[in-house]
């Protein structure tokens, strides 16, 4: 397939005036370094600041910029999934927009996704500068995940990552899954994940927007994302298991209880009440539960075939996205 560009930039953001005309040069005088034809796509996700304004500016002075801006607050990975639907890269690579992810990565990443044959390559930050507040959570995050997953990235959060086109195009990124697109892009049947160690700048403008609810967040997140390439298509599979062996120990403990009822009546002995038998009240539990596991599995079958649109985000401006 041929693409207008060698390269994609996607730059989600939020309040980040300050960095962008700095981001924007880099980005441009990297490329044009490395004979990279370029786009860089910055997504204003509903900031506060003059990020708009400072987008419209650079789109002015330099053609490479295309902008979008969105009507509130959506989160990064709205921002991600809207720039992946607009790039028209062959390599589409991302990073933030604090300056903390060096552009100067960019030609080696391309490399390994253009000429290496990599579905797609993350960043590591091998050496950071954060506190350890922040980096001894990141570190138990990763191992945790790798685990679960068993991708064997060891930075999976960082924002500096490079893709084939068709991968971006191929997965959907919502709520907050844009902590796990390798996970998204290997169930979308993409196996060759590399990782690259990159340089992790200082925080040069501003404040990191993100606090330690993420690390909780991206816990709950991380248990979704794996029942999701495990069972997103076949529910039934996980809740009509459960259901069933709910069900089988319920039979079991109703079976002993008839069982024994009819070995007291053979014996002419006064059988005791089938209420006062503490596996009566197993055997209802396990039964009800059984039935309603089975029921949830129905359910989230009928679901996963007609899901709803889980991006729903209202683009207010554009600035030569759709040309």
């Amino acid at each position: 397939m041929n693409y207008p560009y060698k390269i994609s930039v996607v730059v989600p953001l939020y309040n980040e005036d300050e960095s962008l005309p700095e981001l924007v040069q880099w980005i441009k005088r990297v490329c044009e370094a490395n004979s990279l034809s370029f786009e860089c796509i910055l997504i204003d996700d509903g900031s506060k600041d003059r990020s708009w304004e400072i987008i419209q500016q650079l789109s002015q002075q330099f053609s490479e910029v295309k902008g979008i801006k969105f009507q509130r607050n959506y989160g990064k990975s709205a921002a991600l999934n809207v720039g992946f639907s607009h790039a028209k890269g062959e390599v589409v690579i991302t990073m933030d927009a604090d300056l903390q992810d060096s552009p100067e990565e960019i030609p080696a990443l391309y490399t390994m996704i253009a000429n290496e044959g990599f579905d797609l390559v993350s960043g590591w930050k091998k050496k950071r500068h954060d506190p350890l507040s922040k980096t001894i959570p990141t570190k138990l995050f990763n191992w945790a995940t790798r685990k679960m997953t068993k991708i064997q990235l060891n930075d999976f959060n960082c924002g500096l990552k490079a893709y084939k086109n068709d991968v971006v195009k191929s997965i959907e990124v919502f709520g907050e899954m844009h902590r796990y697109i390798p996970v998204l892009a290997q169930k979308a049947g993409y196996k060759k994940i590399g990782e690259k160690v990159v340089n992790h700048q200082a925080r040069k403008y501003g404040v990191t927007k993100f606090g330690l609810d993420r690390f909780y967040k991206g816990f709950l997140d991380l248990l979704t994302v794996v029942f999701l390439s495990k069972f997103s298509k076949s529910p039934m599979h996980i809740f009509g298991l459960w259901g069933i062996f709910m069900f089988f120990i319920g039979f079991l403990a109703s079976a002993y209880i008839g069982a024994s009822k009819l070995y007291y009546l053979s014996q002419h002995v006064k059988a005791p009440l089938v209420t006062d038998n503490p596996y009566f009240y197993i055997a209802l539990t396990c039964m009800i539960l059984g039935v309603q596991l089975f029921l949830a599995g129905f359910l989230g079958e009928l679901i996963s075939r007609s899901s709803a649109d889980r991006n729903s985000y209202l683009i207010s401006q554009k600035i030569r996205i759709d040309g």
